[in-house]
């Protein structure tokens, strides 16, 4: 299912669509949007310079990280990255995001030359100006294009906030995938540091959804704290991987997978029963304010309900009239009834009413089959 969203961002969407957009989303029990975010970094730059993807570059916007991280983590990946390297930039609003360094450090690094400081963060058209400008200097100005990767850019968010409103930071990512050279754009936050409308607007922007829950769930009063805590260390670095894809006319594909962390990274693999996949959809389904389930009593209580429709003669055998009258009716019709009788018993009983109907004549038969109409020219 990783792969699937690997997929997605390498193939990029088609000419005159929005570029295909991720959201990652982690919490405090499940902290690892960093390393999916690497996981994708990784497998998108192999495909890049394996000349299997569509885009021809890719601009790393770094917050949460120095860009000597993510340059050392690539090259432990055994993907080349030097000073000469044309497909890989990176904008740096990590070092001094908010331009109060006055004197940056002189000290050349290995890689510097693929490195641009952002101070501007405050200032999104200033920002998003930077990040094209860096893509275009990787690839040009012609039709070629190339993938944005925003590290953990919104659990930067709320500095984002501080100088500039949501409406504004969705402006942001809606620019940066509207744009003709961008051909792929995914980021990550903390849904724990930030307020509900937040989370809400900006996977209303994504294509793509995912999230990580954590294998232990929180403690229920069922357990006391030390058994919680022991169960919480001993499955910390394994949950599930829930994806949520937005396709065409409004359809959604959710999709579940197991991951685990270790020192080599993340791993992913399919989860083992169904009945974890049911939770796992379960989990997904949007928060209301009534119930989707009956209790055990209104459920009985829905079992006692007779339906307008169904049969309520308590027991006793069913007949369907078919327009004919049956042998018993033949034989209560031998004694006439003159147009002055009439039995009231049945009436008086209080058991219930009978349509009487009194023929015109004794030339007309019960049962005839003659068309009323037959007479008429149509």
């Amino acid at each position: 299912m990783a792969d699937s969203i690997f997929r997605k961002l390498r193939d990029g969407g088609e000419e005159g669509e929005l570029a295909p957009a991720l959201t990652i989303e982690e919490t405090v029990a499940s902290p690892f949007a960093l390393d999916v975010s690497c996981y994708l970094l990784a497998n998108l730059s192999s495909s890049i310079l394996a000349g299997k993807s569509k885009s021809e570059g890719l601009v790393l916007v770094t917050f949460s990280r120095s860009p000597s991280f993510y340059l050392q983590f690539l090259k432990q990946k055994g993907i080349v990255v030097s000073s000469s390297s044309k497909w890989i930039r990176v904008l740096d609003c990590y070092t001094d995001p908010l331009g109060w360094i006055d004197q940056p450090s002189t000290v050349v690094t290995e890689g510097s030359s693929l490195v641009k400081l952002c101070k501007t963060v405050s200032d999104l058209k200033k920002l998003f100006s930077s990040i094209i400008e860096v893509g275009r200097e990787m690839v040009g100005d012609g039709k070629t294009r190339f993938s944005v990767a925003i590290d953990s850019t919104l659990n930067q968010v709320s500095e984002l906030l501080r100088h500039s409103s949501m409406p504004l930071v969705s402006g942001l990512l809606t620019d940066l995938r509207s744009h003709a050279q961008v051909s792929s754009l995914f980021w990550s936050l903390n849904t724990d540091l930030h307020q509900e409308k937040v989370t809400n607007a900006l996977e209303y922007i994504s294509t793509m959804k995912a999230n990580l829950e954590p294998l232990c769930p929180s403690s229920d009063g069922k357990r006391n704290a030390l058994e919680n805590l022991f169960l919480v260390h001993q499955d910390f670095g394994k949950g599930r991987f829930h994806v949520r894809f937005k396709l065409r006319k409004g359809r959604v594909r959710v999709m579940s997978e197991e991951y685990h962390v270790d020192q080599m990274g993340i791993n992913f693999s399919p989860i083992s029963s169904v009945e974890s996949v049911i939770a796992a959809t379960k989990s997904l389904l949007p928060k209301v304010h009534f119930n989707l389930q009956l209790s055990e009593k209104e459920r009985v209580e829905k079992e006692k309900v007779v339906l307008p429709f169904e049969h309520q003669d308590h027991g006793k055998s069913t007949e369907i009239y078919d327009g004919r009258r049956t042998l018993a009716d033949g034989k209560t019709e031998a004694t006439p009834l003159s147009s002055g009788e009439l039995h009231t018993d049945v009436v008086s009983s209080g058991k219930g009413g009978e349509i009487i109907y009194f023929r015109d004549s004794d030339d007309e038969h019960p049962d005839s089959d003659e068309d009323p109409d037959d007479d008429l020219d149509i």
